[in-house]
């Protein structure tokens, strides 16, 4: 388990969504409260976010931006490629860390272990200790309230937020919206 991160991603009918707490921990300490999980790839058309240590963050982030960009902005093609890569490295495979990834197409979860997930939904996957908590929560709003696709994701955080102790709710999001 990850603790001190919440990432939420949800791939709606207008807008895809990533989102992530502020919140890292060290032990029973929080070190930060505004850190930022999450970016945008691919000229804003993908967006991911992060389960895991900082430094793990930035090399796993630019390896995957870079085979995004090898493969012609193919979100599919880059997440298989990138979790081959991943599991190959020596060093890299023992991380513990997990990425979400997602377009207006796709969402995926990737892991060291190799996994490429596709939530069966289709829609919604989430992350890190309060991961379970942002993703129920989405679930139920998505099925049970009118929240444009921002909103959902806002409100799942905060909902994990007010639960899970390595979860803030200091909340930031990014959105790919459809081309008109």
């Amino acid at each position: 388990m990850f603790h001190a991160t919440t990432i939420l991603a949800y791939k709606g009918k207008n807008k895809s969504v990533i989102g992530g707490d502020g919140q890292v921990s060290f032990g029973n300490t929080v070190l930060k409260g505004n850190a930022v999980k999450i970016r945008k790839l691919n000229n804003g058309k993908v967006l991911a976010g992060f389960a895991g240590s900082t430094a793990d963050a930035f090399n796993l982030f630019d390896m995957f931006e870079n085979l995004l960009q090898s493969s012609k902005g193919d979100l599919l093609k880059a997440a298989i490629d990138f979790s081959k890569e991943w599991r190959k490295d020596k060093y890299l495979r023992k991380l513990e860390a997990m990425m979400l990834v997602l377009d207006r197409n796709h969402i995926f979860l990737l892991s060291g272990t190799g996994d490429v997930v596709e939530p069966e939904d289709g829609q919604i996957a989430a992350i890190g200790s309060g991961g379970n908590y942002a993703l129920s929560a989405a679930r139920a709003l998505a099925k049970h309230a009118s929240l444009d696709e921002e909103e959902l994701v806002k409100s799942s955080l905060q909902i994990a937020g007010e639960i899970c102790i390595y979860t803030n709710t200091n909340i930031k999001t990014y959105v790919i919206e459809d081309e008109k």
